[in-house]
């Protein structure tokens, strides 16, 4: 597994699907290591590994509570790709309603 380029990108860190569905069961709130990796087909240290590179970009944050360690979601850096995406989201409701004006002026014929 490949990690994030030096400091951290959130973009690259959320591209991985097993990272992404990590994010989604840490939404049900705290939880240990060995909770979050039942679902996964790979070992504790491959998903310690992707819980580290969340951590490394912020998405997740981590606490000692004797010796477990518990990971907890901070959605807040999730803003930065949600302004991103909103750029295009923006984009392609300009085409859809350009595209929708052109139907309408120019209806297609049944011959």
């Amino acid at each position: 597994m490949s990690r994030p380029a030096a400091g951290g990108d959130i973009f690259q860190a959320i591209a991985d699907p097993t990272r992404r569905a990590l994010l989604d069961r840490l939404r049900d709130g705290e939880q240990p290591v060995k909770q979050l990796a039942q679902p996964f087909a790979m070992s504790l240290p491959a998903i310690s590994q992707h819980l580290q590179v969340l951590c490394e970009v912020g998405l997740v944050t981590q606490r000692r509570e004797g010796r477990q360690r518990l990971y907890q979601l901070n959605p807040a850096p999730l803003k930065q790709v949600s302004e991103w995406v909103s750029h295009y989201e923006q984009f392609w409701q300009e085409k859809l309603a350009a595209l929708g004006a052109y139907l309408e002026d120019n209806p297609c014929s049944e011959d």
